[in-house]
């Protein structure tokens, strides 16, 4: 997060920039402010479906919960994404799939089928509400790749540059130890 110099020209001009100077603004998207960035939307959607699962572990009556969050977990780890960990759907997908998903948890909550709780159905029916909020306020934008040929070093992911300029420092450290190491042996 910045904030934008008072000094800034864009301030006026800039499209979808605020029309005034010191306003806090993303360094990834300015032309959205208050959509929040997809790896926060699949850190709350590992943490809702986590509650659920962890609310089943206490419920006399745990099968409906725990699929529930399951399927939520599940959801989060096969969307691309930072916090993905299979990475297999798209977040077009994602954005599509999310509110079917919450009607899925709406369903899962008030079924008749199986013998649920009223907390756990209250707890379900909350966070399916939780997770339509999340929905509606996450971006599900890609950033687009680099050609093969970029010169830039620069990702625009700051934990995948930082990781970079750490690698190469570590790097450039035992090449120094290796260099003066040989011109001592000689």
């Amino acid at each position: 997060v910045r904030v934008r110099p008072a000094n800034d020209p864009g301030g006026l001009t800039a499209p979808g920039s605020f029309p005034f100077s010191g306003v806090v603004s993303s360094p990834v998207d300015d032309r959205r402010p208050g959509k929040r960035p997809f790896w926060m939307h699949q850190a709350v959607e590992y943490v809702l479906g986590l509650a659920l699962v962890a609310s089943a572990m206490r419920n006399p009556t745990p099968v409906v919960p725990s699929i529930a969050g399951g399927a939520i977990v599940l959801w989060a780890a096969l969307t691309s994404g930072a916090l993905g960990a299979f990475r297999l759907i798209p977040r077009a997908a994602h954005k599509v799939g999310d509110p079917v998903l919450d009607g899925l948890l709406l369903v899962a909550a008030f079924q008749p089928w199986w013998s649920v709780e009223s907390s756990a159905r209250m707890l379900t029916a909350a966070i399916a509400v939780v997770h339509l909020f999340v929905w509606f306020q996450s971006r599900y934008d890609e950033r687009k790749k680099k050609p093969a040929g970029s010169k830039s070093p620069s990702s625009g992911d700051r934990a995948t540059d930082l990781g970079r300029a750490a690698g190469r420092l570590v790097g450039n450290g035992v090449n120094a130890v290796r260099k003066v190491r040989d011109q001592q042996d000689r």
